[in-house]
This record gives structure tokens, C-alpha cells and sequence, in this order.
């Protein structure tokens, strides 16, 4: 994914101007002023921003990486713009306690809205709470924003809708404790949209997460309208879906018309689309790459595209 992004910097137009977007205040402004677009969560109305950071497959770092600089640069950038939700999980190899080691380091951890996950199969609740335990320990909290029973508590094409019970059981009692303030479920793959589906009706979610891209949109078919239905919060995965976003725009410059959405580069473009869409709350991009960072923070300002431009937005995407 990263090489072909840079080849989309390079060419795209706006590619400059999207790497150099000026700072914002560490406590940005709400969406009415000039700091970053912000949506409710469903059922508090706390408002987040709309870009957040997702941390698979890029921070499974060790402190003494010669990657980790860049990494840490990323996540102090990411909360200088603004930035609040950050989404890991402890079965993403290294990629939690590496978070956890460098918001203390830089101080930001209570700033943040911190999501992580939970996914023990079938070990128990007593295994699903130790596993809760440790993330609070990592991040060195008393308490998380978010917890997500990862996978619905199972793998892709795995799934035991006894484990999701016993996993959301843990959650609940821990919201009720305050040991965590929000309790939801995550998928990034089709072959468990019906199991999605089905939790989302069946419990009492505040949040979803799931894929969701231009280039993926079967979400738009029944998830995302049942999120709104049922006010359920949407985290998006898989912004970019792998990366093949980029390659499918490389040397292509932008419409004119994006200017009409304050939008400067091929990454704002995807990202524009996918959190104007109204069940959406906020994207989560992940990436290690500061230019990146900052680029993917300028979709969280200026104008979002209205229904008929998603519809041109889309309709151009095809014929590319």
C-alpha cells in the first residue's frame, strides 16, 4: 500500500498542499468552527472526530525499531491535529502495548478515545476479563472508551454465537462497573455480515465496526442502514479496503469538482466518501507514515460531500 500512496502523492493533484496542512490546537475545535468535522455517537451524543487511527499492521513495533520514531511521530502528530480515536487490539502481535508505550511516553493517554478488543474464543469469561485486564495495564488507565468483541468472538469463518454472548456478558458488566464506557462488536470481512447482522439486532451495541470503502460497499446494503435504525456508533475499517484504492487512481489527477469538498488528494477523496455517509462516525485508517498522517487529517476538514456528490463520487471511481 505505501508504495503505491507515494506514487499518488506525488502525481495527484494537491499533493503538496495535503502534506503541509497547517496545525491545529491540541483540543480542536467543534465541527461549527474551523478544527476538525466531528459526529455523535449514538447513544450518549458525545462527539468525536471523523479521522481516527487504526494501528494493524503498523505498529507492531519494538521501542529500539528503526521504524518506531516514525510511528511515535505519528500518533503525537495525530493528537496535535486533533485527533482522538485510536483503535488496536492485543491480538495485532505488538501493536497495543507499543500504543500503550508511547501515549505514556508523550503523555496523551486521557486525551484520547481509546478502542481496543477482546477475543478469547472459547476460553471463558474469566480468560475474556484477564485479556480486558492486561489492556488496562498496557494503556495505564483504570478505564478504555471502547471494547470490541473482536470477530464476534470468533475468526472469519469460525463463529459460535455462545462465545459472542459469554464475551458481550464480560462487556456489560464492565460498562456497568465503569470500567469501560462503550461496548460493541467489529467484522472486515462479508462472510460474517449475516452473524453481523444478526448481533446487531439481538444486543445492545454502542458501536460496530466494520469495512467499509468506495470500493466496498455491500455495507450500504443492510449494515449501515440497520447502525442508523438502531443507533449504533460505525467505526470504518478498511478505508482504503488493502490499499488497491491507490493503485487504481495512480497518475490519475483529481475531478475538479473536488475543490467543492475541500478535498486535495486521492486519500481525502476515499476518506471523504466513506464518513460523509450519515451511520458513519468515524473512519480508522492506519498508517505509520507521518506525510500519510497528516494527509488523511485533512478529510476530517472543510466540507463533507453531500448525497448527490457520494453518488458522483461513486460513479467516477468506476470508471477509473
Amino acid at each position: 500500500m505505501s508504495m503505491s500512496r507515494r506514487s499518488v502523492l506525488k502525481r495527484g493533484a494537491g499533493a503538496v498542499a495535503a502534506m503541509f496542512l497547517p496545525p491545529l490546537p491540541a483540543c480542536a475545535a467543534p465541527a461549527t468552527q474551523a478544527g476538525l468535522i466531528r459526529k455523535p455517537i449514538p447513544s450518549t451524543k458525545e462527539m468525536l472526530p471523523v479521522i481516527g487511527l487504526g494501528s494493524a499492521g503498523t505498529f507492531n513495533l519494538r521501542p529500539d525499531s528503526p521504524d518506531a520514531a516514525a510511528a511515535k511521530e505519528v500518533m503525537r502528530l495525530f493528537r496535535e491535529l486533533g485527533g482522538k480515536v485510536i483503535d488496536t487490539a492485543p491480538t495485532y502481535q505488538r501493536s497495543e502495548l507499543f500504543i500503550g508505550e508511547t501515549i505514556r511516553e508523550l503523555g496523551i493517554g486521557e486525551s484520547l478515545f481509546l478502542a481496543t478488543k477482546v477475543n478469547v474464543g472459547d476460553a471463558g469469561k474469566e480468560a475474556a476479563g484477564q485479556q480486558m485486564e492486561n489492556s488496562l495495564r498496557v494503556f495505564g488507565r483504570k478505564s478504555v472508551d471502547l471494547i470490541q468483541v473482536w470477530n464476534l468472538g470468533g475468526s472469519i469463518r469460525a463463529l459460535s454465537s455462545a462465545t459472542l454472548a459469554e464475551h458481550l456478558e464480560v462487556l456489560a458488566e464492565w460498562k456497568k462497573s465503569g470500567r469501560i464506557r462503550y461496548l460493541g462488536i467489529t467484522t472486515s470481512r462479508d462472510p460474517q455480515y449475516a452473524d453481523t447482522e444478526a448481533a446487531m439486532k439481538a444486543y445492545p451495541l454502542d458501536f460496530v465496526q466494520l469495512d467499509y470503502s468506495i470500493g466496498d460497499r455491500v455495507p450500504e446494503e443492510r449494515l449501515l442502514p440497520l447502525a442508523q435504525e438502531r443507533g449504533i456508533a460505525v467505526l470504518t475499517n478498511r478505508p482504503f479496503t488493502t490499499g488497491n484504492l491507490f493503485g487504481r487512481v495512480e497518475g490519475k489527477a483529481l475531478p475538479a469538482w473536488a475543490e467543492e469538498f475541500d478535498c486535495t488528494s486521492w486519500a481525502q477523496f476515499f476518506l471523504k466518501f466513506v464518513v460523509s455517509h450519515p451511520a458513519v462516525t468515524c473512519a480508522i485508517p492506519a498508517t505509520s507514515n507521518p506525510r500519510h498522517l497528516r494527509d488523511n487529517m485533512g478529510a476530517g476538514l472543510g466540507r463533507l460531500p453531500d448525497a448527490a456528490m457520494r453518488v458522483r463520487m461513486a460513479g467516477h471511481f468506476a470508471t477509473l
